[in-house]
């Protein structure tokens, strides 16, 4: 299957995902302006990545920054039917003071999506 099929393929999904991810950064209480990116699935670079249990082609989409010089996060969909996805917050969480919130995940397979914050102390 070639890279244009995997995209089509997975697309319903995918934009299920990213709104997933959106709600999630959202759902933490920053204020509009101060998140300037989010993942949406048109806007992913894609690559197909070979399963080195089952040789099977991955889709794999990658989101970066205005100058595409740094990755701000990542979907992956396995062979399997399941998904892993990460996008980068890397902001101080507006509602917990002594929290930095590094990004927020999301998981699953078709519809079933979860999602939540990757929360690490603040440097005391």
């Amino acid at each position: 299957m070639e890279l244009s099929e995997h995209i089509t393929i997975k697309r319903q999904v995918a934009e299920c995902v990213c709104r997933r991810l959106t709600d999630e950064i959202n759902s933490l209480g920053f204020a509009v302006a101060e998140i300037q990116h989010y993942p949406s699935y048109d806007d992913a670079t894609f690559v197909l990545i070979k399963d080195p249990y089952s040789g099977d082609q991955n889709l794999a989409c990658y989101w970066y920054d205005d100058r595409k010089r740094q990755r701000l996060g990542s979907l992956q969909f396995n062979s399997d039917g399941t998904f892993y996805a990460e996008y980068d917050v890397v902001k101080q969480h507006p509602g917990k003071a002594k929290w930095f919130v590094e990004s927020v995940t999301a998981w699953g397979n078709g519809e079933n999506i979860k999602a939540e914050p990757k929360l690490l102390p603040m440097p005391s």
